[in-house]
């Protein structure tokens, strides 16, 4: 993958370090395929799973929209530590920021958008018994680690960083301490000191505020993770308005459609082709296979062949579409079989341990 403005952006302005950098990384393949480019404090937290110590990893998601194929690389990362090195996985579903920013209508909706989430994401392979929830609605006591941490959170600080003006409301200007509270919450509630918290570039911003008032609250800073952004279908960013990312919802035919359909870096014809080659590098259909389904090996190959003329865009797409139809039938699968007590059991409440 190649790292966007924003990834570059983190690294040239805001003090993180290119994991290029490290000498010894996690032998899971998004840390070698560049799924994952830069970090905070990542070496720390690495050296402590691999002495066996308690460790943790906080992922969110959006309540306002549904998982897609780009949340597979810190799905597929948080999973890995969790498989490898019994972490605790924490996920914050921000069911009160989807609400204030007006990502959805209602707080019914945003509720009923983040146990759907939550269901998905036990079907995506996280294990009941060391996954924990965080729905704001549910568990209302994370707003007091949030008033807490408020206090250390100055209005000129959250300005600075958000950009947020007298008009924007304040349930925004305020959610920086919740979101906060989020981060800190495995340390804070359970003593875990060894934090990891893997993102995408345009949502450093959360973080570099958990890190700053971290310290203030007597606690240690998180660890953090930066992923590099794979391109929409459209070789375009990946947005839900414009429909150019695959959902893991979504039915055979419109996987098959999208994904034969996405942006190509082959040549106007298959004569054309044959003769001149296509260019792997902005194709999406060969950005996908590296990314998630070939060995390095086997993708080196494959780019090297397309480059050629070898093997054309559609042969591509199609083996894109094979691989994505069937894990994503398997995955649909196994969120039909997600029972409620199973789902509810990982749902923290104010009558945990931690409230």
């Amino acid at each position: 993958m190649h790292p966007t403005p924003d990834n570059k952006k983190l690294v040239e302005q805001f003090g993180a370090q290119p994991l290029s950098s490290l000498k010894t990384l996690p032998a899971h393949p998004s840390f070698h395929n560049g799924l994952l480019y830069s970090h905070r404090d990542f070496d720390a937290f690495y050296k402590a799973a691999q002495q066996g110590k308690r460790v943790a990893i906080v992922t969110g998601v959006n309540a306002s929209g549904t998982l897609h194929l780009g949340h597979k690389a810190v799905f597929d990362t948080v999973r890995f530590f969790q498989d490898s090195f019994d972490a605790e996985i924490y996920i914050p579903i921000s069911d009160d920021e989807s609400y204030v920013s007006g990502k959805v209508d209602s707080q019914e909706e945003a509720l009923k958008n983040s146990l759907r989430l939550a269901r998905e994401l036990l079907a995506y392979g996280f294990h009941p018994d060391k996954t924990v929830f965080i729905i704001d609605q549910i568990y209302t006591n994370i707003y007091n680690l949030a008033f807490l941490l408020s206090k250390k959170i100055t209005q000129s600080v959250v300005k600075a960083t958000y950009g947020y003006s007298g008009e924007d409301n304040i349930g925004l200007q305020f959610y920086p301490a919740v979101q906060s509270a989020h981060v800190l919450f495995p340390q804070h509630a359970h003593n875990v000191q060894h934090v990891l918290v893997p993102i995408g570039p345009d949502e450093d911003a959360h973080l570099r505020v958990a890190r700053d008032v971290a310290p203030r609250a007597g606690l240690a800073k998180p660890a953090v993770l930066h992923a590099s952004f794979l391109p929409g279908t459209d070789g375009q960013k990946m947005s839900k308005s414009k429909n150019n990312a695959i959902f893991l919802s979504d039915s055979e035919k419109v996987i098959r459609k999208k994904i034969m359909s996405s942006f190509s870096g082959g040549q106007v014809t298959v004569e054309e082709h044959r003769e001149k080659g296509g260019d792997p590098d902005v194709d999406v259909a060969c950005q996908y296979l590296k990314a998630f389904y070939l060995s390095t090996e086997d993708a080196d190959g494959l780019f090297a062949q397309y480059r050629s003329g070898e093997i054309l865009s559609g042969e591509v797409k199609k083996l894109l579409a094979d691989y994505v139809v069937a894990e994503l039938l398997s995955f649909q699968e196994r969120v039909a079989r997600i029972d409620d007590n199973t789902l509810r059991s990982c749902v923290l409440q104010n009558t945990n341990q931690g409230s």
